[in-house]
C-alpha cells in the first residue's frame, strides 16, 4: 500500500469553520461518488469547498479538479468563495495564470485544476484523486461518466478518490436522482437549519441573516420556490416550452461562418431585465442563440454600449424590438435602428414550440448556446430570480385555471422577458406579420422559409396539417 503523507494546513487556517447535519456527513464520507444537495443558501458550495482544500493539505501532492458545465463561470461564481472565504487573503496556496488562473499550488505540492464540461484541457487528461462538480444539476449524465473515469484510484496520492459536488434540486426524473436510486450515487440532503450563518446552531434559532434570506427565498414562486426554498425534486407544472431539452437544444458554442443571417432581438425594462438577444441563421433555416445581454436597473443609453461593444464586427439584417417609442427612439439615437416586432403571443409561441420539435431530418430548428449570457446580474443573483433566458425556460408557465388544469390562452405574465424577446426573433424570421387573419405558422425545415395560413385550408402536397402547423412529410 502507497504510503500518503500528511501535511497539516497552517495555523490558524479555516479558523472558525464547522459543517454540520448533512455537510458534516458529506465531509465524512469516503465513497465514490457523493453530491450535497438542497435549497439556496444552504451552504452547499462552501462545504463542499472547505472538504476539498481539507484534501489538499491533509495529502501532500494530492492531484484535484474544480469542475463546471462552462469554464468561463467559474470566475463569477464558485472562485469567488473558494478565494474570498476558503482560501482567504495572504493564503500560501498561489494561483497560476493570472487573473484567470488555470490551477493553484499548494506548499506541500498538491495541486488544485480548474476545468469546463466544455474545455477541459489538461485538468481532465489524466488521472486524478479528487474531482468536484460545482452545480452538478447543469450536466448530463455522459459529463458525469466522463469524470468518473479520470477518477478510478489510479493517481495513488490518498487512500480514496472520489467524485463529488454539490447541486440545486432539478426535476425528479434528473440524472442525479437515477444514479441514487440505482444505488451508484450517494446524496446528502443539505438544510437551511445546518447552515451557521442562517441560524445558531447551539438554540437553532434564526439569525438576522437567516430571516433576510428566508424572506427573499419565500418570495419566489412555482418551481424555483420548491426548489430553491423547500429542497423539492419537481417539475414545473404547465410549463410553456414543455419540448425544450437542455440535452438537445442548450449547445455548445462554435466559430458562427461569416455568410449566416443575423439578427438582435431586444425586449424593453428597467425594473425588470431589458433583454438583448444575438441570433445567428444557418443555411436551412436553424435559429442560434448565440449571445444575451439580460440585465436589470440601467437606462437605454447604457444598453446600446453594451450592445455595440459585443457586436463589432457583425453585420445585422435587423434589430427587432420591443415597440416602446420612447426606448425605440434612444436606441436610434445611439446608432441601432430598430423594427418593431411582431408582438401576437399566441402564434409567436406556437411558433418556437414548433421549431423546438425534431423536423424531417431528425434536428430541431432552434439552439441556444450553453455559454451565451455576457454577464449575470447580481441583483438577480441575489434576489434568486431568472439571470437568462435559459433560466426561465423552467418557470415560463401556463397560469391554471379554476379546474386545476392549465389555462393555455395566454402565460403569466412573469419570467417572460428572454421569452418575448426569443418571440420577436423567430417570428421575424418565420415572416409572421399582422396583416394575417390565422396567425400559424408554416416552417419549411429545409429553407426556414415562414408564413402563416389558413387552418381551413388543405396543406400543400408533401406536407400535412399537424395541430394547425403544416409540417413535412
Amino acid at each position: 500500500m502507497a504510503a500518503f503523507t500528511i501535511v497539516e494546513a497552517p495555523s490558524g487556517h479555516n479558523k472558525g469553520y464547522q459543517p454540520y447535519g448533512a455537510a458534516l456527513e458529506y465531509w465524512r464520507y469516503k465513497g465514490h461518488e457523493c453530491i450535497l444537495a438542497g435549497a439556496a443558501e444552504t451552504g452547499k458550495t462552501r462545504a463542499a469547498l472547505e472538504k476539498l482544500n481539507a484534501q489538499m493539505w491533509k495529502y501532500a501532492g494530492a492531484q484535484s479538479v474544480i469542475v463546471r458545465k462552462v469554464q468561463k463561470t467559474l470566475k463569477s461564481s464558485v472562485l469567488q468563495t473558494w478565494e474570498r472565504k476558503v482560501l482567504g487573503l495572504d493564503s500560501p496556496v498561489k494561483p497560476y495564470g493570472g487573473n484567470n488562473p488555470q490551477w493553484y499550488d499548494y506548499p506541500n505540492g498538491s495541486r488544485v485544476w480548474l476545468a469546463g464540461m466544455d474545455n477541459p484541457g489538461k485538468a481532465l487528461s489524466s488521472e486524478r484523486d479528487i474531482v468536484y462538480v460545482n452545480q452538478a444539476e447543469e450536466l448530463e449524465v455522459e459529463d458525469w461518466e466522463t469524470i468518473l473515469t479520470r477518477a478510478t484510484g489510479r493517481a495513488g496520492n490518498m487512500p480514496y478518490t472520489q467524485v463529488c459536488g454539490d447541486c440545486n434540486p432539478s426535476h425528479p426524473r434528473h440524472w442525479i436522482k437515477q444514479r441514487e436510486a440505482a444505488g451508484k450515487l450517494r446524496l446528502f440532503e443539505s438544510r437551511h437549519e445546518h447552515n451557521p450563518t442562517l441560524f445558531d446552531q447551539k438554540t437553532g434559532l434564526i439569525l438576522p441573516q437567516g430571516k433576510k434570506t428566508l424572506e427573499i427565498l419565500d418570495g419566489l414562486t412555482g418551481v424555483r420556490l420548491q426548489r430553491l426554498r423547500y429542497s423539492r425534486w419537481v417539475s414545473a407544472e404547465g410549463v410553456v416550452y414543455d419540448d425544450f431539452d437542455s440535452a438537445i437544444h442548450l449547445i455548445d458554442a462554435f466559430e458562427i461562418p461569416k455568410d449566416w443571417r443575423r439578427i438582435r432581438s431586444i425586449d424593453f425594462g428597467f425594473t425588470n431585465p431589458f433583454v438583448c438577444q444575438w441570433w445567428a441563421i444557418d443555411p436551412d433555416g436553424r435559429a442560434y442563440r448565440y449571445r444575451e445581454w439580460y440585465r436589470t436597473k440601467m437606462i437605454v443609453q447604457d444598453h446600446a454600449k453594451i450592445i455595440h461593444q459585443h457586436s463589432v464586427g457583425e453585420t445585422y439584417e435587423a434589430t427587432v424590438s420591443d415597440h416602446d417609442a420612447e426606448d425605440r427612439a434612444t436606441l436610434e439615437r445611439e446608432g441601432i435602428p430598430t423594427v418593431p416586432a411582431f408582438k401576437a403571443i399566441a402564434p409567436g409561441i406556437q411558433a418556437i414550440q414548433s421549431r423546438l420539435r425534431k423536423a424531417g431530418d431528425g434536428k430541431p430548428r432552434i439552439f441556444y448556446f450553453r455559454d451565451a449570457l455576457i454577464e449575470q446580474d447580481p441583483e438577480l443573483v441575489a434576489m434568486r430570480k431568472p439571470t437568462s433566458t435559459i433560466e426561465e425556460m423552467d418557470v415560463y408557465v401556463w397560469p391554471k385555471g379554476e379546474n386545476g388544469k392549465s389555462n393555455k390562452e395566454a402565460p403569466l405574465k412573469e419570467n417572460d422577458h428572454g421569452q418575448d424577446a426569443s418571440r420577436y426573433a423567430v417570428a421575424y424570421v418565420d415572416r409572421l406579420t399582422n396583416a394575417t387573419p390565422f396567425e400559424f405558422a408554416i416552417i419549411n425545415p429545409s429553407t426556414g422559409d415562414g408564413s402563416v395560413h389558413d387552418p381551413n385550408v388543405p396543406p400543400p402536397d408533401g406536407w400535412q396539417n399537424d395541430d394547425h402547423l403544416w409540417r413535412s412529410l
